[in-house]
């Protein structure tokens, strides 16, 4: 897997702090605590080619037009902690969309498997049989 580190990438962050919404009284009034943070993944030199495809076919619902991906973090009450949630979420999201997805090896079902399977599928059968009415009724 590869390891993504902030130093890798620190200057290529781009930080915004806006104010929150929600409640917090008269701080979420005055304070821009939330932090929306940009990274443009697909101009990065931090990664190569190969890598960066891997990330736009993983990303691809949370990337822009441009290939930014863009973290938006307002759980906390104060910038620094809302700040250092956003790097830990970017890095958390780069490291599982650079970790390739496990081939899936085709296999056929075991003959026991299928005779369960029908056994339940006859027993089904007869349980509803049983629930329906006959002429006789």
């Amino acid at each position: 897997m590869a390891r993504v580190f902030i130093h890798q990438i620190e200057h290529e962050l781009e930080e915004k702090f806006v104010t929150a919404s929600g409640p917090g009284g008269q701080n979420v009034n005055k304070v821009a605590t939330a932090v929306q943070l940009r990274f443009n993944v697909m101009a990065s030199p931090a990664f190569s080619d190969d890598q960066k495809a891997l990330m736009r076919r993983q990303l691809a619902s949370k990337l822009t037009n441009e290939g930014e991906l863009v973290i938006f973090v307002q759980t906390h009450r104060s910038q620094p902690r809302n700040r250092e949630e956003a790097r830990t979420r970017l890095l958390e999201t780069l490291e599982k969309a650079l970790t390739r997805p496990k081939l899936r090896v085709a296999t056929r079902p075991t003959r026991a498997s299928k005779e369960r399977r029908l056994t339940g599928k006859s027993i089904r059968s007869r349980v509803k049989k049983e629930r329906t009415r006959t002429e006789d009724e």
